[in-house]
């Protein structure tokens, strides 16, 4: 390819496309007319042999040679802009611009909301689009491709090519219904193990074997797991008027406690808590955008630790 003959306009329409999914918005983002967007997707397409964008919807769903152009596109324009602005601080309370993570159940509950928070306070102008988090290995692919800016959740695997940084642990209380319950008493172990349970499985089926049943069985004991939820906001309401146990995350269940009529008390068995962390890449240093949003997330963490 003759780079003299490229359009660095295109590149920046190809990135206002890939972050918008739209050609009007798009063309607003960058200052375009709709038909110059248009246009530019048009010679886009031609310079890289490929339709880059396809309409789904109300949208444009990004073709596999779009997502694998997106990284390197993206890096190449951050560096360009830094290169002619070498100075120029980054302002969150001015900056526009749109950040995109994955995020478990728990991250969603838990973290977002803190995030969106102070993002309305100090960065107005910056908007973020959470993904669900559901395939830890296709998250972590899409992050690498520079599809996703980063990842929030628990139990996230480990890649070489990207940086994790612990957030906060979290730990595990159960939930009953109030009037079951003396919410001073603590549970005994042959109770939690005879009482029917409540169980969030994310991934389906009914979960097990899990952590609580191997120290479960370590006393010789089994619990039975009555039902089976695929969102974690079902649980609290399951167990409301029924005789249900369920075991969850600290943070989550006290956030129903004035939805939901139930109670946290503490399991009668030390299970070991886990850590949420947050996922990015190395391309962070180089983006003063992101390096302020994953110091955000960091600031609104420290409001979340016990």
């Amino acid at each position: 390819m003759n780079l003299s003959a490229v359009d660095l306009n295109l590149l920046v329409a190809f990135e206002a496309l890939m972050e918008e999914r739209h050609v009007t918005r798009a063309a607003e983002r960058i200052g375009l007319a709709q038909p110059s967007m248009s246009s530019a997707l048009r010679r886009l397409r031609a310079l890289f042999a490929d339709e880059l964008f396809l309409r789904a919807g109300a949208g444009m769903q990004p073709t596999e040679k779009a997502l694998a152009l997106a990284g390197p596109i993206g890096d190449a324009l951050r560096q360009i802009r830094s290169a002619l602005v070498p100075d120029q601080g980054f302002d969150p309370a001015i900056a526009r611009r749109r950040i995109t993570i994955a995020a478990t159940d728990y991250g969603d509950l838990v973290v977002v909301p803190e995030l969106t928070r102070l993002l309305r306070i100090e960065a107005p102008g910056i908007d973020l689009a959470v993904r669900p988090l559901t395939d830890a290995t296709v998250a972590l692919a899409k992050l690498e491709r520079g599809e996703l800016d980063a990842l929030i959740g628990g139990h996230l695997p480990d890649s070489p090519r990207c940086v994790r940084h612990r957030l906060f642990e979290e730990r595990f209380v159960c939930v009953r219904d109030t009037t079951r319950t003396n919410r001073s008493e603590r549970l005994s172990l042959e109770d939690y193990a005879t009482l029917p349970h409540a169980l969030f499985s994310a991934a389906g089926g009914d979960g097990l074997p899990s952590v609580i049943d191997a120290l479960l069985a370590r006393h010789g004991l089994k619990r039975r797991v009555a039902v089976t939820l695929a969102h974690v906001v079902a649980v609290p309401f399951a167990v409301v008027g029924t005789d249900l146990i369920a075991t969850m995350s600290e943070r989550i269940a006290r956030r129903f406690t004035h939805l939901a009529d139930i109670a946290v008390v503490a399991p009668p068995i030390d299970i070991p808590a886990f850590a949420i962390d947050l996922i990015h890449t190395s391309r962070a240093a180089r983006d003063p955008a992101l390096r302020w949003f994953l110091d955000a997330a960091d600031r609104c963490a420290g409001r979340l630790r016990y």
